[in-house]
């Protein structure tokens, strides 16, 4: 019998920064990529074993049904043999939907519209409710035994806010919108006929004016002055018709019978002629959202929230946490008449089934009823973990790209049950992580390296835990043994912690999160630690932070602020993991302030001078030397007929988004005495360039090498100064943003940093450490969200939220040094703390 496959062959690898390599990956094992950031772990686990897995897949199915899919490139590389069908948990899944909710994103909801549909007390039509029934599952007629009539049972769609269950208010979106009539007058010292009406700009014809001087309303003086008859009259008019004489551009005149529209009732009446996006953002500017008044934000119409089961409606269920959420589904059978209860178990069964996963890996405090564009990275990729366990798969590739990100190490508990779940049911797993906890999960690890960007790329070491451990070439061995741990920074006595003084927070209840006092001190860093769904984001995020805007503004607090004292702070700043702007033309240098500088510079050049080309000439956006084909974005999209849209690299420029024309203009740096002479480079070379590169082509250029030499020391030195800045991995976004910040006095500012580790390898966590004490050199005031063991064992002061998740967190369960967090036998945060220090 012929012997099956053992591993995956890639043969010459060559995408992004990979150095041609040959590796082989055990199949029907965990196999983990290590490395440091941008070394070419993603490249090699999403960059070739993903997209060739997937691409062959998707080539297997027909035409018609490939073209509903996106389409996968064939990536750089010579050969690969022996890939299953290949599936991405990616470290950022899609933002979902409006109607997307975290009961639907797990398909939990399937199961409860399913229980309230067969299960239920159903309401006839005259408003008399019916005991539970088997007839319902029969799919029979109900009879109503106080007024005879008969109806059926609503089916499980029929309670979807998705589809035939929707609010008709909202269309299933617990949103309404509704005219802010703040926004229709912006100015208020301008006349009608000077244009004060801003929708009728904008919306509506401008002869609405003429009308409304037919209702009565001067047009001639400042809004401010009218009446307030006219002011009604011009916000909330009737829709009478008005015989106008309408003079148009050229001065003819033309009799017209015209309907008056009130400036409410021309924004109504163009919201109700949205049919897309861009129609949308001409109305959106007038609008105001609020919880829809009908279904009150159920989403959910009048007879989707009739059925009760165990007092409960749909809507009451789906506001309940998964926590109580589940306990309350296990108690619905035994509350079911007898015969009723086998069905009622089964469909509990089915719940639970979806709901473990996701309790284990530390979702408990999410309602059903939360909005799914609302969750985290974090949350949403844990949501999509627990649907790959759920579905039973065999046989396929699963790359889980970074899948510890925003997980507190009691609930990777969790996800290494996940893992090990995928592994049973016969599959393989490529794991993509720095967390050590998750990579002791793996039977085999490759790191890549031996550094990042042009100097990564190569695989530097490969075998099992224990033999990378003993590796002398690998950098992330130490770190796995236990030998080395990261203690960076000099710690403060605990009695000066509060020396250069404190900020003092008090917050009301809000969301889960109980009343609140706590101080931070100034000029330190601070972690503020805790499971998922303990408050830390809505302590720092949604109390903190808008209360020192407010205090800064001279505006009262918010009203979760109870109290707040930050004296000397003037500015705050959140740098959190969002990706940097949604602009095609961003780039690392344009972000940076390089790109301006450099186009000045190329612009004094003799080449420049020659050819008549000015600074503005050499820009991405509106510049001559900018690519025509596409537009200076490096890339065009193709209409592939009845396959979906490609976009490939511009044919024209490769993707440099400059016209040839620009390759015209050289520069050549200035060498200082006895130094090598440096060739001369075009822009369009410059920015294909890596930050290190650049340094060495542009040293004789100080403003432009200061601001390389702060992103070379952010850790950022393997980026090429043009790539896109919306392509950037979180971790690589929050650096982008601190690099305006680095060598300012600080002393009058607070830097509060969302989860700064994502993506970072121990080594990098050791240099962004590097720069927290850069900034507190400074005076600044350092406050950071964070799971990683090394930031919370370096930092001066540690809060620690819990001591769970939602409703069974929401307290301090202690602050001070991380030693004292270590002695507190109630925060799991210290538990954990004390683990890895003891390595």
């Amino acid at each position: 019998m012929e012997q099956r496959p053992a591993c995956i062959k890639v043969r010459g690898g060559r995408v992004h920064n990979l150095k041609n390599i040959d590796v082989d990956l055990p199949l029907n094992k965990i196999v983990a990529i290590a490395g440091v950031s941008g070394s070419g772990k993603s490249s090699l686990a999403l960059g070739i074993l993903y997209a060739e897995g997937s691409r062959r897949y998707l080539e297997s199915l027909s035409a018609y049904t490939r073209r509903r899919m996106t389409q996968a490139e064939k990536p750089l590389v010579d050969e690969v043999l022996y890939v299953p069908a290949a599936l991405a948990l990616r470290q950022r899944p899609g933002v979902p939907g409006i109607r997307s909710t975290f009961g639907t994103g797990t398909e939990l909801l399937n199961s409860l519209r399913l229980m309230f549909s067969r299960l239920s007390s159903h309401r006839c039509p005259n408003g008399h409710y019916l005991a539970p029934s088997l007839r319902t599952a029969a799919g029979l007629p109900l009879k109503c035994p106080e007024c005879g009539c008969e109806f059926y049972a609503p089916s499980a769609e029929q309670l979807s806010f998705n589809s035939q269950g929707a609010c008709p208010d909202c269309q299933g979106t617990g949103i309404a919108r509704t005219v802010d009539e703040s926004t229709l007058i912006p100015d208020k010292d301008l006349t009608i006929d000077e244009g004060a009406v801003l929708p009728w700009k904008t919306l509506m014809w401008s002869l609405m004016k003429d009308v409304a001087r037919e209702m009565g309303v001067r047009t001639d003086v400042p809004y401010k002055d009218l009446t307030d008859q006219e002011k009604e009259i011009v916000l909330h008019g009737p829709a009478e018709k008005k015989h106008i004489l309408y003079l148009d551009k050229k001065g003819q005149s033309t009799e017209l019978d015209f309907t008056y529209y009130s400036a409410v009732r021309t924004v109504e009446n163009a919201l109700a002629k949205v049919k897309n996006e861009k129609g949308m953002k001409r109305v959106a500017r007038f609008l105001k959202e609020g919880t829809c008044p009908r279904c009150h934000g159920s989403r959910l119409s009048e007879e989707a929230r009739a059925p009760r089961l165990c007092g409960r409606s749909l809507a009451d269920v789906c506001r309940l946490t998964l926590a109580e959420c589940q306990k309350w589904v296990d108690e619905v059978p035994a509350a079911l008449p007898k015969e009723m209860r086998p069905m009622a178990e089964s469909i509990a069964a089915s719940f639970d089934l979806s709901a473990k996963r996701l309790l284990d890996l530390g979702l408990s405090y999410l309602t059903l009823d939360r909005p799914a564009a609302t969750l985290s990275n974090g949350e949403r990729q844990r949501m999509q973990l627990a649907r790959a366990v759920r579905n039973r798969t065999t046989g396929v590739l699963y790359v889980l790209d970074e899948p510890s990100i925003g997980l507190h190490p009691a609930n990777i508990e969790g996800l290494k049950g996940v893992m090990k779940d995928l592994f049973a049911d016969g599959n393989s797993v490529i794991l993509v992580d720095h967390d050590t906890q998750v990579l002791k999960e793996a039977d085999w690890m490759i790191e890549m390296g031996p550094a990042a960007g042009e100097k990564g790329g190569a695989v530097v070491a490969q075998g099992t835990l224990a033999q990378i451990a003993r590796n002398p070439a690998s950098k992330i061995g130490p770190f796995l043994s236990g030998k080395e741990l990261i203690d960076k920074r000099s710690k403060i006595a605990e009695q000066d912690l509060f020396k250069l003084g404190r900020i003092h927070l008090e917050s009301r209840q809000i969301h889960t999160v109980k009343p609140l006092s706590v101080d931070f001190p100034k000029s330190r860093l601070s972690v503020i630690t805790g499971v998922s769904g303990s408050g830390k984001t809505t302590m720092l995020l949604e109390t903190l932070l808008p209360g020192l805007v407010s205090q800064m503004k001279g505006e009262p607090l918010p009203k979760a602020v109870k109290a707040l004292e930050a004296d000397g702070i003037k500015q705050a700043k959140l740098i959190d993991a969002t990706p940097i702007g949604i602009n095609v033309r961003s780039t690392v240098a344009t972000y940076a302030g390089i790109h301006d500088e450099l186009r000045k510079v190329y612009a004094r050049t003799p080449d420049a001078k020659r050819l008549g080309y000015k600074a503005g000439d050499f820009s991405y956006n509106t510049g001559r030397l900018r690519c025509p084909t596409c537009d200076g974005t490096g890339a065009i999209v193709l209409d592939v007929q009845f396959l979906p849209d490609v976009e490939v690299a511009c044919p024209d420029c490769g993707g440099s988004r400059y016209r040839k024309e620009a390759d015209f203009v050289r520069r050549q740096p200035k060498a200082k005495q006895g130094e090598k002479a440096v060739k001369a480079y075009t822009l369009p070379e410059l920015m294909d360039m890596s930050v290190d590169q650049a340094l060495a082509a542009t040293r004789d250029l100080p403003l432009v090498q200061r601001r390389l030499r702060v992103l070379q020391d952010l850790g950022l030195g393997y980026l090429t100064l043009g790539e896109a800045t919306p392509s950037l991995s979180g971790g690589e976004a929050q650096r982008l943003k601190l690099a305006s910040e680095m060598g300012k006095g600080q002393d009058d500012t607070v830097f509060i940093f969302d989860e700064p580790t994502i993506g970072l390898h121990p080594l990098d966590v050791a240099s962004l450490l590097d720069v927290f004490q850069g900034l507190i050199g400074q005076g600044a005031t350092v406050l950071v969200i964070e799971h990683d063991q090394d930031v919370i064992a370096n930092a001066d002061y540690v809060v620690d939220l819990g001591p769970g998740g939602g409703k069974e967190g929401g307290r301090i369960v202690v602050s001070g040094t991380p030693e004292a967090v270590m002695a507190c036998p109630s925060s799991l945060t210290g538990k954990y703390l004390r683990l890895n220090r003891k390595k």
